[in-house]
């Protein structure tokens, strides 16, 4: 049974539900653990799951949050260094599925979150838990 820890970046509570209940859906029904640790927003989770691989209590990482586009420059910054951080992460082999959503509205946010429509949380979950199975066979 593998361990997984689902990092969230929890700013809106209603799409961060959605997500958490597709990616627990799908982990439990793979047959593993998991546990989920909220930070404040999606440029921290990956310095999370950094802190986390460092304890070695984790086999997988699943990242979730919400980024909106608003009026600023802000939305480019927070979408483009949160998904660089979570890359930089896969590319030291660390297995993660990437679940933070980047949309121009909430409509399109709902859509993908929502476990009947896209369930992006249960896709990024089952994401990490293939790119754990790709490790193993490594050896």
């Amino acid at each position: 049974m593998a361990r997984v820890l689902i990092v969230e970046a929890r700013f809106y509570d209603h799409l961060n539900d959605l997500l958490l209940a597709g990616a627990w859906a799908a982990i439990e029904a793979a047959g593993h653990a998991h546990e989920t640790l909220t930070v404040p927003g999606a440029l921290e989770v990956p310095g999370a799951i950094a802190m986390a691989v460092e304890t070695g209590r984790y086999d997988a990482f699943v990242a979730l949050g919400v980024v909106i586009r608003g009026e600023t420059y802000h939305f480019e910054i927070v979408a483009n260094e949160s998904a660089r951080g979570v890359m930089a992460l896969t590319m030291d082999g660390i297995a993660i599925g990437n679940g933070i959503l980047t949309t121009e509205d909430e409509a399109q946010a709902i859509a993908r979150a929502d476990p009947a429509r896209l369930d992006k949380g249960g896709a990024a979950a089952r994401a990490a838990l293939a790119m754990l199975a790709i490790s193993g066979s490594f050896g």
